[in-house]
């Protein structure tokens, strides 16, 4: 059957064609300047194609053609490193060859085809033995950061006829062919192909047992996320989503990191496009953008291509997680993504649900997130993919249905509230929404490299924090004078936690990454003042005294005083903690104080009507 066909119907980037022998998935060119489509359903001869681009102009009678293969990611060498649109068309190439303005139609490879990159072949590997998907034929240096593996694309086995000596190879050159037990011969290059909507396979899946380090503390120190894992960052406009994501894409000890814009202002993305090539790695000391990918697909580029982009983003990231790699996708944000499934199944008359969403929402977002994880590969590496999902929920809504579903789905919840970006409290993590149901995983790491306390100062500081809401609740209806001096104290010591640990500047040099070490450091300082307070309390030293300490303000000041490499003289500033409290022991240690605490406490219990006169 003719792959070639006629339009028949446009309704904005819906199209219906007459393709009798296209099949769903298939990618479909659609009139004199080919424009990009899949088929994502049928009609007896007819197909129903999503286009990726603008079909303004675009007529009826106009010639489609199914080009016989579903929509598929370029993955080789050179793919670090680059900026791509949400269909993997390079985005610095397209500007060089179109200037500002894209021109519809206009494909371009991922990968360039006249540089040559030095491959040298595995020493294992011997002409004539048995070899299957997965298995690396050899490796080329991507950046003097990372050796690239060139693996056997998965479904391909069989004897090895042909390997090719060291030397330099284009993307295009045959370095390998393979005999099939068919004897179909396959010829393998550095670059290979695979479809976006098909998970690439592995052998097992394996329990994540490392926490992602983000460097940012209120993430690794309270709700931690393993690699391998699925985090979910809702919030409303202006809570900070942005910037998390691009932090977490900074600074996180994973070996990739893929920054998918799916949907986002073009202010946003541009910040992005700018300030990411001018970063360094704190870890190599070489350019962030050796070990970093960008997918932009702006909020003004066709609604259907937001859908699309997250799975490039996908493909690619599990493309390097075969290679042994431990890999961080970024996708800001989900909820654009799902307006696009939104807008599709509306115009193709699809039954809608909550708020108009397809009832295949749920279905299809478990999907996408299952995609992450942390494998055995086929050549018995052990890879991760963690998969970080923005939420953007309506005025904040966290029960509408994108953030439920994702919530269902996640296994780390870090909520953004507007109330603390509001009050300038970033990052805007919400202490009492936020979640992870990593901790007992991630705790056996800190105990293990650095300190075994770590699970119960977490939770006494969570405690803490959740006692300070309850009085504020009180204080907002009778004020702070009904508190008894132990509760003032209790709401001083969270409010210390949350300025001198929970708020972090990613603008301040010293404070944008936090080291484990120094997260513990800090966490342990502010919850020993905290304790040694509470003990002068019940010794008799007034609250109001112990608020006009010094210590709590240079306790605040530590996070940009000292850096993660600083932590000798972080070290020395705790040690003077002790003499400050230790000459207040001298002072208030008498019965006479501690009859003047014993009176301040029945006071405050008259002024809440606990006590009797």
């Amino acid at each position: 059957m003719s792959n070639a066909g006629t339009i028949l119907d446009i309704q904005g980037p819906i199209v219906t064609a007459r393709l009798p022998a296209a099949r769903t998935g298939e990618q479909v060119k659609l009139g004199a300047l080919g424009l990009m489509g899949e088929v994502i359903a049928r009609d007896e001869d007819c197909a129903v194609v999503q286009v990726y681009e603008n079909t303004e102009g675009l007529r009826p009678g106009e010639p489609a053609v199914a080009m016989g293969q579903p929509l598929s990611v370029e993955l080789g060498p050179g793919l670090l490193g680059g900026i791509f649109d949400g269909l993997q068309r390079p985005l610095e190439a397209m500007l060089a060859l179109t200037g500002e303005r894209i021109e519809r139609g206009l494909m371009i490879p991922a990968l360039a085809r006249d540089k040559r990159w030095a491959f040298a072949p595995a020493e294992n590997l011997h002409i004539g033995e048995q070899i299957k998907g997965g298995a690396i034929l050899g490796s080329v240096p991507e950046n003097p950061s990372m050796a690239h593996r060139i693996l056997i694309p998965p479904g391909i086995s069989g004897e090895l006829i042909d390997l090719v000596q060291a030397g330099d190879y284009t993307v295009d050159d045959v370095i390998a062919r393979v005999r099939d037990a068919q004897g179909q011969i396959h010829k393998l290059r550095l670059a290979s192909y695979w479809p976006v909507r098909k998970p690439r396979p592995f052998q097992g899946r394996d329990h994540a047992i490392q926490p992602l380090i983000t460097g940012q503390r209120i993430m690794d120190t309270f709700f931690p996320l393993l690699k391998g894992g699925k985090g979910a960052i809702p919030g409303p406009f202006g809570a900070g989503k942005t910037v998390l994501q691009q932090q977490i894409a900074r600074w996180s000890d994973a070996h990739i990191v893929i920054y998918v814009g799916c949907g986002e202002r073009g202010n946003e993305l541009t910040d992005v496009l700018d300030s990411f090539p001018k970063l360094t790695d704190p870890r190599s000391g070489r350019p962030l953008m050796e070990r970093t990918l960008l997918v932009a697909n702006t909020s003004n580029m066709p609604v259907v291509a937001r859908e699309v982009s997250v799975y490039v983003g996908m493909t690619i990231a599990e493309y390097f997680r075969d290679q042994g790699l431990d890999v961080v996708m970024v996708a800001d944000s989900t909820s654009r993504w799902a307006e696009a499934l939104r807008e599709v199944a509306g115009r193709l008359g699809q039954m809608p649900v909550e708020e108009g969403y397809p009832a295949y929402l749920g279905s299809t977002l478990a999907a996408f997130y299952e995609r992450a994880g942390r494998v055995e590969t086929l050549n018995g590496d052990h890879g991760s993919v963690t998969l970080i999902g923005a939420v953007s929920p309506p005025g904040g809504d966290f029960s509408e249905p994108v953030t439920s579903h994702t919530k269902d789905i996640i296994q780390t919840f870090w909520a953004l509230s507007k109330d603390l970006a509001d009050a300038r409290h970033y990052p805007a993590v919400d202490w009492l929404e936020s979640f992870s149901l990593f901790v007992d995983t991630a705790a056996r790491w800190w105990h293990e490299n650095v300190d075994e306390d770590w699970l119960l100062l977490r939770n006494r500081a969570l405690r803490l924090l959740t006692e300070a809401e309850e009085l504020n609740r009180i204080v907002n209806l009778v004020g702070v004078e009904a508190l008894s001096g132990q509760q003032r104290w209790t709401l001083e010591s969270a409010k210390l936690i949350r300025e001198g640990l929970l708020q972090q500047s990613a603008l301040e040099p010293k404070d944008s990454f936090c080291s484990p070490q120094k997260q513990f450091m800090l966490l342990k300082l502010m919850l020993d003042i905290h304790a040694r307070g509470a003990d002068m309390l019940t010794l008799g030293m007034p609250v109001r005294e112990l608020l006009r300490l010094p210590l709590l303000a240079e306790a605040r000041r530590w996070k940009i005083t000292f850096s993660s490499d600083e932590m000798k003289s972080l070290e020395q500033e705790a040690v003077k903690i002790v003499p400050v409290f230790d000459a207040l022991r001298a002072e208030y240690a008498s019965p006479s104080a501690s009859k003047d605490q014993a009176e301040d406490e029945f006071r405050a219990q008259i002024s809440m009507g606990t006590g009797t006169p």
